[in-house]
């Protein structure tokens, strides 16, 4: 693995701070975080923002297949290159934006491991994406920056504990892989980075419309979080007024003097099944 800013000041480019790009500079660390996934050589890996190959050429001694995303254009000639410098044949670059990938044409019919380093400013965006498609992906492993991933982890009650917490603890099981110090990163980066693991479950309690729902209590709980649930559901896309909302939050045994912060999991599932009924 090449030092990125030698690899970048070798064809006169620079990484783009818009595109949220801090290289991982550090081979061993890079190889760590690859051998905690378990990737095997029966699985097939879409890696979201495959940047300079730090996870690439680990990562594709491993699986099967790397379907590799990487939406900055400069960067694929420098990462050709490098794969075909190891002798690394099993890798399909694909210059696209990953909100354009379709996750269920990559798999051919078996899930796919989502693996990445993603920048803040798209991270829950992608996860959303995830999520949504989940029922193509059996596990991701990704590195955000350490503040979002302990808002994904978050307990109920807690100060970072919000709609990003409900949903992803909602539909999977995760669990830590590293943390990564900033001076491991080209640029360095002012923050600490954490690589979680995110397993989705084969079965959640809600499907289709009415997971959509789900979603949709959930942002609309959270929307308004210095209020009380029964202000931060009223007058939302839930379309219902606060004297509405007071007396379902009573039919699900919630006082709806409660805050979004304070409910768990099975309680916004309780909450949501009223909902959907009334």
């Amino acid at each position: 693995m090449t030092y990125p800013g030698t690899l970048l000041r070798k064809e006169k480019l620079f990484a783009k701070k818009e595109l949220g790009q801090n290289f991982l500079a550090d081979p061993k660390t890079a190889e760590m975080i690859v051998n905690r996934s378990k990737i095997s050589k029966n699985d097939t890996v879409l890696e979201i923002g495959a940047g300079l190959g730090a996870l690439t050429v680990h990562a594709a001694k491993k699986a099967a297949k790397i379907y590799a995303v990487e939406k900055d254009k400069r960067l694929i000639k420098i990462l050709t290159d490098e794969l075909e410098s190891v002798g690394i044949v099993n890798v399909e670059l694909i210059n696209q934006d990953i909100f354009k990938v379709d996750t269920k044409e990559l798999g051919f019919g078996r899930k796919l491991i989502v693996l990445g380093n993603l920048p803040y400013n798209i991270s829950s965006q992608v996860l959303f994406k995830l999520v949504k498609e989940r029922n193509n992906i059996k596990k991701a492993i990704l590195m955000f920056q350490k503040e979002l991933a302990q808002r994904i982890q978050a307990s109920c009650g807690g100060r970072d504990y919000g709609r990003l917490s409900v949903v992803m603890q909602y539909c999977s099981k995760i669990k830590n892989i590293a943390d990564i110090g900033g001076h491991l990163f080209f640029p360095k980066p002012e923050v600490e980075s954490r690589v979680i693991e995110l397993s989705f479950f084969e079965t959640t309690c809600f499907s289709g419309e009415k997971e959509d729902f789900f979603f949709k209590v959930i942002k609309a709980a959270f929307s308004k979080r210095r209020k009380t649930l029964r202000n931060s559901l009223a007058g939302n896309e839930l379309d219902i007024d606060s004297k509405t909302a007071a007396q379902i939050l009573k039919q699900t045994g919630i006082d709806p003097v409660r805050r979004a912060e304070t409910l768990d999991v099975n309680e916004f599932i309780d909450l949501t099944r009223t909902l959907w009924s009334k």
